[in-house]
């Protein structure tokens, strides 16, 4: 599995998170990051071409995998921004409390295994001020849909990076304590529905 998880599972991933449909959402969601910025999952680097050169001042990309920050090596030297890779997990951010302006989670809190604890280290991190923004697959508003991915989880996931279909992603930015200020939900045009039903949004710290 090691083989499988830092060669080919990283190549599985970039090729899923960016196809079409989903960079144009990429894109709707990265320019709105600004200051200090804490990448949670940054993978291959995907999101680095989007970044606004001019509302941000540094990009700290946390990303465990260290197949991915191989395969990360030519969008992060193609940065329009400066990028710091942060290596360890989610659930411990080595960042100060209120030290970041903008926490940005793209297609990541499927899977982290603690999905709560990793939210409360983004929140101490994130300044009064500051905005979580999201761009996440979850669980489905179909019930038929949500029952198939109830199902199909426990094998995917082993086969997906840890992938879980069926996190409501709202309900979990809520319950870590952030104000969700906007949310659209919609399927992804051509992916599968237990896969592609999206959140994306924004939240803010109402205790910072």
């Amino acid at each position: 599995m090691h083989f499988y998880e830092e060669k080919v599972l990283p190549f599985i991933i970039d090729k899923a998170c960016s196809m079409g449909q989903i960079l144009k959402l990429r894109q709707q969601v990265v320019p709105r990051a600004k200051g200090v910025v804490l990448e949670v999952g940054m993978g291959s680097g995907i999101n680095l071409q989007y970044y606004d050169a001019g509302q941000v001042s540094l990009v700290y990309g946390l990303e465990p995998s260290e197949g991915m920050r191989r395969k990360a090596a030519n969008n992060v030297a193609a940065a329009p921004v400066p990028v710091e890779w942060v290596d360890l997990p989610g659930e411990a951010i080595p960042l100060a409390d209120n030290s970041v302006d903008t926490v940005l989670l793209t297609f990541t809190l499927c899977t982290i295994p603690d999905a709560k604890a990793a939210l409360a280290q983004m929140k101490r991190v994130l300044k009064p001020d500051g905005e979580l923004l999201f761009l996440e697959h979850g669980q489905s508003s179909d019930a038929r849909v949500h029952t198939w991915q109830n199902r199909i989880t426990p094998t995917w996931k082993r086969f997906a990076g840890g992938c879980h279909l069926n996190r409501p992603i709202d309900v979990l930015i809520r319950e870590a304590g952030f104000e969700v200020t906007e949310l659209e939900t919609l399927y992804v045009p051509g992916a599968p529905k237990i896969a592609g039903y999206v959140y994306q949004g924004r939240a803010t710290n109402p205790d910072g």
